[in-house]
């Protein structure tokens, strides 16, 4: 496909560069038709077998983890059974020069899709025997995973890891390295396998050899053998409320002690502060309007008088209904109770907002 120019690239890319969330982190994947299969980072997928993605064209789904490698920090996912994301061209016969431009989309720090854009300005950084290509397209967190763009809108590389403090240095494994790992191990046929760490080679997931690479005899780690994640204490506590309330805890995960639902058209994040004991839920339902904000501010200091357990308050722009308890009062019924009180009063007064005051309803991000 011939693009206009970047815009015209960036939009593209859009339906299929995709969010990934599991117990302990967030990043980004993107997707391969060629292959069928979603494409991150190893450091992204880590000591899980199953992990949540997001697409535009379609919801949250549990994705099972196929193929992972930990020598060039690459993992590969199932995709949905049923999808529409488009064919992107991928070029790892030629490596870009110095001065090249790039584009490298994805979603740093949990927003839904960003884009930066930089030049290739070196082809010599090297770790752990691995070349990399230097660019400064800016990368943050949760930007792994996704992928590392030319001008000519092809995929080059898997945008890989930052230096810390480093001003805009960001490094993407070239992209040959993939096509490498999919000449030898295609997943539709060959089921799980991993690299092994010491030889290098692609080891099928079967049980003659999840135990020892069958090349070299070393201790390998299959993905057969991940304990799958399950929750403890009061965070089991949470999931086990969420499930009361009709979502599927798994899907909800958005990182360490973190959770993110919807009801109606409001978003619910839930956090668990373990130093502190402090559950935190905060219902962001609303932008202030422009104008009438005496009389908008007037009626959420009206209701925070009525509500109960609950609490309307602002930050910068945002509109926010918030419940906050300690983990020590939690207890199946009674905070069932106040959660469901959260997120009907989150669908309920975004609308009042809007309608009376004309506050703008938030955008659902999942």
């Amino acid at each position: 496909m011939k693009f206009r120019d970047s815009q015209h690239i960036i939009e593209y890319y859009k339906k299929t560069v995709l969010q990934i969330a599991t117990p302990f982190s967030t990043g980004t994947g993107f997707y391969s038709s060629k292959f069928n299969v979603i494409i991150t980072n190893e450091h992204v997928v880590r000591d899980n077998r199953r992990v949540v993605v997001k697409g535009k064209g379609f919801g949250k789904y549990m994705a099972e983890v196929l193929y992972l490698d930990t020598i060039y920090d690459i993992a590969l996912l199932s995709p949905p059974a049923d999808h529409k994301m488009p064919q992107l061209s991928m070029n790892s016969e030629k490596l870009p020069l110095v001065g090249d431009q790039v584009i490298a989309v994805g979603h740093p720090f949990g927003l839904k899709y960003t884009a930066t854009s930089g030049v290739v300005s070196s082809m010599e950084h090297i770790q752990e025997d691995v070349p990399y290509i230097q660019h400064d397209a800016a990368l943050n967190p949760g930007n792994s995973g996704g992928p590392l763009i030319n001008a000519k809108g092809e995929v080059i590389g898997i945008n890989t890891f930052i230096i810390k403090n480093g001003n805009n240095i960001g490094f993407s494994l070239p992209l040959s390295y993939l096509t490498e790992t999919l000449a030898s191990y295609h997943p539709e046929r060959d089921g799980l396998a991993i690299r092994c760490d010491s030889c290098r080679h692609v080891i099928l997931d079967t049980p003659e050899n999840n135990r020892y690479c069958p090349n070299c005899g070393t201790r390998v780690h299959p993905i057969s053998k991940i304990e799958v994640y399950e929750p403890s204490g009061i965070s089991k506590t949470i999931e086990a409320l969420l499930a009361v309330l009709d979502y599927k805890p798994e899907l909800c995960r958005r990182g360490v002690n973190h959770w993110q639902v919807s009801r109606g058209s409001a978003q619910i994040k839930i956090a668990y502060h373990e130093k502190t004991g402090l559950i935190l839920a905060d219902a962001h339902i609303c932008y202030l309007p422009k104008e009438n904000l005496k009389e908008l501010y007037k009626y959420l200091l009206k209701e925070n008088y009525t509500l109960s357990g609950l609490t309307f308050s602002v930050q910068n722009s945002n509109i926010i209904i918030s419940l906050l308890m300690y983990d020590q009062y939690i207890n199946s019924l009674s905070t069932r109770v106040l959660f469901d009180q959260l997120m009907e009063a989150a669908d309920k007064y975004d609308n009042i907002l809007e309608d009376t005051f004309g506050a703008k309803i938030k955008e659902i991000r999942s």
